[in-house]
């Protein structure tokens, strides 16, 4: 029993992450990246693969220079392939790890086109198109699908 109400407690450091998301979200983007590299600091390189994924995810959203944010969202692509399923269902309403790759690599294809590489843009946008079989059929999975679209007009894919 002891284990079952273990499993089921919030996960404090994804709370921790979403209340930096938030403060993100209201305009405060310096406090916020300097929240999240403490976190990172505390979680560690090596640290929950799930934790590292929504962080970095997060993170590279506060970067001012599209390097840092390449950096950040690769991360993010990095952590998520350590994930597991069973790992993302120990986390209340948390997505398949396959669900997460079409916005991750809609993010590494952006990261791209910002930085002027077309070709690396092109290899995500398509990576994330393959990968959208994945998404619900739901606002979240209609938003990644849509902005997929989007980007693949821009880079005439």
């Amino acid at each position: 029993m002891a284990e079952r109400q273990e499993q089921a407690a919030p996960d404090a450091v994804m709370t921790r992450i979403g209340q930096v998301v938030m403060l993100h979200h209201a305009g405060d983007r310096e406090e916020a990246r300097h929240r999240f590299l403490d976190l990172w600091a505390e979680i560690g390189a090596t640290g929950d693969p799930l934790h590292r994924c929504t962080l970095a995810h997060y993170m590279a959203d506060t970067q001012d220079d599209p390097v840092d944010e390449l950096a950040w969202d690769l991360r993010a692509l990095t952590a998520a392939e350590e994930l597991t399923d069973e790992r993302l269902a120990e986390h209340e309403g948390a997505l398949a790890a396959r669900a997460l790759y079409p916005s991750l690599h809609l993010n590494l294809a952006a990261d791209y086109v910002k930085l002027g590489r077309a070709e690396a843009a092109r290899a995500h946008v398509r990576q994330a198109r393959g990968a959208v079989h994945a998404l619900g059929d739901d606002p979240y999975g209609d938003g990644v699908r849509a902005a997929i679209s989007r980007l693949e007009l821009r880079l005439g894919t």
